[in-house]
């Protein structure tokens, strides 16, 4: 038992240590392909091709004055930050990042805890990340921060319907909610892929999980064009860069996600070994999250609350629908 106790927070500390250096390097590397296909540079000036541009953000973000309004709630106004961030840590608990492998003769699984509703767990964890935004725009006492908190509210709230409807069919299939239970699901090679059997839950968890990452063109939370920063307008220094450190972390977990449960996971791909290949596709969910916020233009608040309700979950209860008939049949 301390064997386990020990394992597990060194693979806790190293799942928050290396995965918050990675989403730090993701605004980099987001600030360069976005460069690329605006044509413009991106980060070049510190250091080699701008590589120190992160350690200057870092730098900065931690000498700033931490700044927090006369009139704003001090104790919700300080956890807000917390919030956003340790959920998005908390909610890689239940993810198996890699396949097993051996030090010596010891068996290193590279989860941190497999329970067997892990699906629930990410996503209900993931899911009580929204008190992060909606805290920091009520405590602020800026109407700015305000507009910005309803706006998560009804967004978040929104899209977990409909992410939760999009994987039931999915689960429907497999029977089980363990995300090592999903991946061996498709341990048959390429064809069993679920992407091939459940397109429509695809696609409807990727639309989704954009809302919910406040990624382009979903975000409403911080739409600049229209409410400063939306929920964050009154945040500064490091308190301002937890909320992004759990954008960024958030959308590595989802890439995870969809890789494990749309594509295979962590099997092997055909000559490719299973560690590369989910490695890979989570890169490559990366790129499209980017890629996203450099084509698509902002949408209108009532153009997304009228896609989650009057298009997207309809799609989601008629794919459970069909999907129940085929298995019943």
């Amino acid at each position: 038992m301390v064997f386990y106790i020990v394992e597990t927070i060194i693979k806790a500390v190293l799942v928050v240590a290396i995965l918050a250096a990675i989403a730090g390097f993701l605004t980099y590397i987001e600030r360069k392909i976005l460069g690329l296909m605006q044509r413009r540079l991106g980060p070049m000036y510190v250091g080699p091709y701008g590589l120190l541009q992160i350690l200057a953000d870092g730098i900065k973000l931690f000498c700033k004055e931490d700044i927090i309004p006369s009139n704003a709630n001090r104790f919700l106004f300080k956890i807000a930050p917390l919030i956003s961030a340790c959920t998005a840590f908390i909610a890689m608990a239940a993810i198996p990042f890699f396949p097993e492998f051996k030090i010596g003769d010891h068996v290193v699984r590279p989860i941190i805890s497999d329970i067997n509703i892990g699906i629930l767990f990410v996503l209900g964890v993931g899911a009580i990340g929204v008190y992060g935004p909606l805290l920091a725009g009520l405590s602020a006492g800026s109407k700015y921060s305000l507009i910005g908190a309803a706006r998560a509210t009804i967004q978040l709230l929104s899209f977990e319907v409909v992410s939760g409807l999009s994987i039931l069919a999915p689960l429907m299939m497999i029977g089980s909610f363990s995300l090592i239970d999903i991946n061996a699901y498709q341990s048959d090679g390429f064809t069993s892929w679920l992407i091939f059997s459940q397109p429509l839950a695809f696609i409807l968890f990727m639309i989704a999980g954009y809302a919910e990452l406040n990624r382009t063109p979903f975000d409403l939370l911080e739409h600049e064009a229209e409410i400063v920063a939306g929920f964050a307008t009154e945040y500064s220094g490091l308190r301002w860069g937890m909320f992004f450190i759990g954008e960024y972390a958030n959308m590595i977990t989802l890439a995870f996600l969809v890789s494990i449960i749309f594509f295979g996971g962590f099997n092997d791909w055909g000559i490719i070994p299973g560690g590369i290949a989910i490695l890979l596709k989570v890169l490559f969910f990366i790129f499209l999250f980017v890629w996203a916020r450099a084509a698509y233009p902002h949408i209108r608040p009532d153009q997304l609350m009228w896609a989650c309700w009057k298009v997207l979950m309809p799609l989601a209860i008629l794919n459970v629908l069909i999907t129940g008939i085929i298995l019943v049949l």
